[in-house]
């Protein structure tokens, strides 16, 4: 019976990378001479200081396009807390791997809805789709590509 797995996870290197990128034009550029704004990475989360909010937010952006350049999606970086003193600014991303169970079952749901015969099941942190055809599962796979959830989503594991 013809499947596929539905994930969310980041490729950590990518996002490594990613960082590392925006480290050296956050040096090199003449609008963060002085601001004391630095990124810092850790396995699950993303950290931006700097003495103003406006430099925060310019650094901000320096990250999510090196996340675009390195097609990374940006859903990533959706999960954040503000932390401002009079001093300092600080953003934290919180980057998250696997699709949590309200969400799974939120997918499964419209899975079913675009057509009751498919099978669904939700494996830890992705999602199993088992149809008997396989443009079932191409169709089931646009209409998911085209229905904006909250993280991102990924295609796998597809087997005849």
């Amino acid at each position: 019976m013809p499947s596929f797995d539905i994930t969310s996870e980041f490729n950590k290197q990518e996002v490594t990378n990613a960082v590392d990128q925006s480290k050296r034009e956050i040096v090199n550029r003449y609008d963060f001479k002085n601001t004391k704004t630095s990124i810092d990475a850790s396995d699950t989360t993303i950290s931006i200081n700097s003495s103003t909010k406006d430099r925060l937010l310019a650094a901000d952006q320096v990250l999510r396009e090196k996340f675009a350049k390195r097609n990374i999606s940006i859903k990533f970086l959706s999960e954040f807390s503000d932390d401002e003193t009079p001093s300092e600014s600080k953003r934290v991303y919180l980057l998250k791997s696997g699709i949590e169970t309200p969400q799974a079952k939120e997918i499964v749901k419209y899975i079913k809805e675009i057509d009751k015969k498919l099978q669904a099941s939700i494996q830890d942190s992705s999602i199993r789709v088992m149809s008997k055809k396989k443009d079932t599962l191409q169709i089931v796979m646009n209409s998911i590509k085209e229905k904006n959830f909250e993280i991102h989503l990924t295609f796998g594991n597809f087997r005849d």
